[in-house]
């Protein structure tokens, strides 16, 4: 049987208040806390870092989620709509905006599919390709930084842990879309 891990008083603030409340209420569950309290510390640490490399590059998170998505589609970085709501995870009304931004911006152009047809295809102009591929190395690049307290194997253990997790949660609650973390 596995002992069970007792967090230490001075490891950092999960451990401080699993520690807390076992000791104000002896039998309170508080195996989840050195996990959910320090993915959630992640996660805003991660978004806020990559809030700041956004802003000095002068792209938003949406316009670079769209650009992206049209990026990684391959040559010729054209997507429909539709296709651009599947792989975002957001909705149709939400692509419509983003699209309709970058198209003001000139990092994308909309083109009809076909004659009669009310489909869209999206696709990349120059300067949309040049800013995603020059935001995309900043925030990447930033963001491997960010884990270079870790080595190689512990990076790609903790990613199939959290893998793991993702699709274990994903599992017991359902498929939930996407939003800021806590909101």
């Amino acid at each position: 049987m596995a002992k069970k891990q007792v967090p230490r008083e001075d490891d950092d603030l999960a451990a401080r208040i699993a520690t807390a409340w076992e000791r104000e209420r002896p039998g309170t569950p508080v195996g989840s806390i050195g996990v959910v309290s320090r993915v959630w510390a992640l996660a805003k640490a991660f978004g806020e870092n990559r809030r700041r490399v956004l802003a000095a590059a002068g792209v938003d998170a949406a316009t670079l989620d769209l650009l992206s998505t049209i990026r990684r589609a391959g040559p010729p970085y054209t997507l429909t709509t539709r296709e651009i709501t599947e792989r975002t995870l957001v909705t149709a009304g939400a692509v419509s905006q983003r699209v309709a931004r970058a198209e003001r911006q000139g990092l994308v152009r909309r083109r009809p599919v076909g004659p009669g047809s009310r489909a869209v295809r999206v696709e990349l102009t120059r300067q949309g390709h040049a800013t995603v591929e020059r935001t995309v190395d900043l925030v990447l690049g930033q963001e491997v930084e960010l884990l270079g307290g870790l080595d190689a194997g512990q990076r790609e253990t903790l990613a199939e842990l959290l893998r793991l997790l993702l699709r274990d949660v994903r599992e017991r609650v359902g498929e939930l879309p996407p939003t800021h973390v806590g909101t």
